[in-house]
């Protein structure tokens, strides 16, 4: 019989001690309701009739939610020693498993305290401001998962932090590899911040990266631009400041964005203008004034060149003449003067460019007064269609190579015993970027 009463001594200090460890579970779960239900009720009051941004935002419900989070691990610590009959070892295992969730928990509360800190200085204070604290709370929460790591390890092999710390001294090396971008994001990081490099919504282009679009989130260690094509470049943050690369923010806050395009001129249309070519043209509202201004100083340089050579001076190949060509450029100039969606007070030019085999370029140089793509291409787009159409007028046309439909006019041609010269002439024309 006395085995048999050690039996039921035994059976029942083991239900003891299980009912201890379930009523200790349930007082661990009951307490995470109650403190997060008085956590969020009493505190979202006092949140919702205070004014001050800190106090917002230390109240934050998120935050709440992770801190009630502690309370199970904190009531296992304080109870794990009431359980009846619970064994030395696990007791310790259990407390210093409680205390590691307690750290991790603690930890996460405040890394979500330094999102909600972020995200009210991004409603509130410069964007450029608000990433230079992203980045600063990132790589605290970094340090704080690190420190962490070393204090939860030392807890569950029962060894102290400052062990644990001096033992990771003989791989520094291997830490400062791992550790490597994140040191150079954050150096990085401030030098954006601080000068002004880079702001969320800058428009960047960086072709050794792929990226060409509008930059949408700067964080430590990544800096995503959304493409025009709708796809995502992520580029690391210490490339922005060890490469190069062109940021249109300047372009965007100037109100004025560039034209340099140029149209190729077919040098053999190229000729001098005929007097009654110039009086026909002097009825264009746009010349006129250039015309009769150029008209006199042709008038007074050839006088002059008639007093020097005599009877050779009314040669015509000794003579100053307009061209059509550079009729056609000061046409440009003036028609972008007057052009009401060119920007007046940045550089407005039309010039000519080196010749070419493609032909000779009239380069426009001028900007819009508007930023937004759409209407640039539309404003460009326009001023362009108008030169081309006008070219006829001049007696110009734009250069071309030879197109399929050319090279069967030609054969035909050439097949009913006509000749290259009996060709029309390109009629079609287009532009050509720089």
């Amino acid at each position: 019989m006395d085995w048999l009463s050690h039996y039921f001594n035994d059976q029942s200090e083991f239900i003891q001690m299980a009912i201890g460890l379930a009523v200790l579970a349930v007082l661990a779960f009951v307490a995470r309701y109650l403190v997060a239900t008085m956590l969020q009720r009493l505190l979202g009051r006092v949140r919702d009739h205070v004014g001050n941004r800190f106090t917002r935002t230390l109240l934050d419900p998120r935050v709440l939610e992770r801190a009630a989070r502690i309370v199970p691990s904190l009531v296992v610590q304080l109870g794990i020693g009431l359980v009846p009959f619970l064994p030395t070892t696990p007791m310790l295992v259990i407390r210093n498993v409680a205390f590691a969730l307690t750290i991790l928990h603690g930890v996460r509360t405040v890394t979500m305290l330094f999102s909600v800190m972020v995200e009210r200085s991004l409603e509130h204070d410069a964007q450029h401001r608000a990433m230079a604290l992203k980045s600063v709370t990132q790589l605290l929460a970094i340090l704080l998962y690190c420190g962490a790591a070393i204090v939860i390890i030392a807890t569950l092999i029962g060894r102290s932090p400052v062990v644990v710390l001096s033992s990771l001294g003989a791989l520094s090396a291997v830490l400062m590899l791992v550790f490597k971008d994140t040191i150079l994001s954050f150096t990085a990081g401030i030098l954006i911040s601080s000068n002004d490099m880079l702001r969320p919504g800058d428009w960047i282009t960086m072709p050794q990266a792929g990226a060409d679009g509008d930059v949408v989130d700067i964080s430590l260690h990544t800096i995503k631009v959304q493409n025009f094509d709708h796809t995502i470049t992520t580029i690391p943050t210490w490339k922005l400041v060890s490469e190069s690369y062109k940021n249109w923010r300047g372009m965007t806050e100037s109100g004025g964005r560039r034209i340099k395009r140029a149209i190729l001129i077919d040098a053999s249309t190229v000729r001098f203008l005929t007097p009654a070519e110039i009086d026909k043209l002097s009825h264009i509202a746009l010349i006129r004034d250039y015309l009769q201004h150029k008209a006199q100083d042709v008038a007074q340089t050839n006088a002059q060149v008639a007093q020097r050579l005599g009877p050779l001076g009314s040669e015509p190949v000794n003579q100053r003449r307009l061209t059509n060509l550079g009729t056609l450029r000061a046409y440009a100039q003036a028609y972008l003067e007057t052009h009401p969606a060119i920007h007046k007070q940045m550089t407005i030019m039309a010039r000519l460019m080196d010749p070419s085999p493609t032909g000779i370029p009239l380069e426009l140089y001028c900007f819009t007064n508007t930023t937004a793509w759409a209407a640039y291409e539309g404003i460009q787009g326009d001023i362009f269609e108008h030169l081309l159409a006008f070219l006829p007028e001049l007696g110009l046309r734009t250069f071309q190579a030879p197109a399929g439909a050319d090279m069967r006019a030609l054969l035909e041609n050439l097949q009913h015993g006509g000749s290259p010269a009996s060709l029309p002439a390109p009629h079609s024309a287009q532009a050509a970027g720089h």
